[in-house]
């Protein structure tokens, strides 16, 4: 008798051990969240911030979203003041800064977990980045319009900018990375469209006045490409011109499904992004180790499977 019970003893107190070390590995659920983004002008970074608040209602996080409006500046001011309000973690998405010593620094200081979303900094600690692959993604968009020109033709570039961007760089360059070797002629836009589809308007009105022959026009992102898109059919040249973006944009992936000049995009999906971001913050809240660097799939939207990722209630 005296050894059953000793026996339910053990095992009762391995349970309240158990169960001490599984609370000790939960988030609170009211956790305060910082969302730093450096702007909210382009459609993506929007859908970004939206998609991270909406991952974090979901575990019971408070999110506090502080946008930096396109200034470095903001960007560090916004990010003390977070850790002046005492937030218990920041998720961050501030391309194109490259790096944020002072900030980062002070983030490091008060102990608080860093998720950077999207965009990873050069030179600045963090705990987690959730992003895609530019490069690898650009290069099987610039198989899609090496395929499509056949080798030869005209192909326009329209860079979002600064140009130190290292994001539309690495997409650049895959893309280039398929067609330098071929009959197919480059075209730089001079100007940056800035990531806006007023942007990709103004760049490519320019281009259309200055060449007779464009054959394709890549865009670094697909906001760009739309606004393109809506000058080269102001300009009567669509049937001439294909366009082709990157991000997975849900109206890109609309022009895609029902076969207009737009033939192709990269994705870069925010919700699967701010999904995994957030997970990764939950852990780190909990004390666990995450991976460090995380990828998201490749995929590249054609007329073939563009179907069947259009998400009629995506954010973006």
């Amino acid at each position: 008798m005296r050894k059953t019970l000793s026996w339910i003893a053990g095992i009762a107190g391995a349970i309240v051990l158990a169960s001490g070390a599984a609370a000790q590995q939960a988030p609170k659920r009211d956790a305060t969240i910082g969302i730093v983004t450096l702007q909210m002008r382009a459609p993506y970074f929007v859908a970004m911030v939206r998609a991270l608040e909406a991952e974090g209602a979901k575990r019971g996080f408070k999110t506090v979203v502080a946008d930096g409006g396109g200034d470095a500046a903001k960007v560090s001011s916004d990010i003390e003041d977070l850790l002046a309000r005492g937030v218990d973690g920041l998720i961050m998405n501030i391309s194109p800064l490259e790096s944020l010593p002072g900030p980062m620094a002070a983030i490091k200081k008060a102990g608080k977990p860093v998720v950077l979303v999207n965009r990873k900094l050069t030179g600045g600690e963090y705990d987690a980045w959730v992003g895609v692959d530019n490069r690898v993604i650009g290069t099987g968009v610039g198989e899609v319009i090496a395929k499509h020109m056949g080798g030869k033709g005209v192909l326009m570039m329209m860079r979002g900018g600064p140009e130190d961007n290292s994001t539309g760089n690495a997409r650049r360059d895959g893309v280039l990375s398929k067609v330098k070797d071929t009959g197919i002629q480059l075209l730089m836009a001079p100007e940056f469209g800035k990531w806006t589809e007023d942007g990709g308007i103004r760049v490519m009105e320019d281009m259309l006045a200055k060449h007779k022959q464009i054959n394709v026009v890549f865009c670094e992102n697909d906001s760009m490409c739309l606004g393109a898109q809506k000058a080269i059919a102001d300009a009567k040249r669509t049937g001439e011109i294909s366009v082709v973006g990157f991000d997975g944009q849900k109206s890109a992936i609309e022009q895609i499904v029902m076969g207009t000049n737009y033939i192709g995009s990269g994705q870069n999906s925010p919700s699967v992004i701010a999904r995994i971001g957030v997970e990764r913050m939950a852990a780190l809240l909990a004390g666990q180790k995450v991976e460090k660097d995380t990828i998201t799939p490749v995929v590249v939207i054609t007329k073939e499977n563009a179907a069947s990722l259009l998400d009629p209630n995506s954010p973006f």
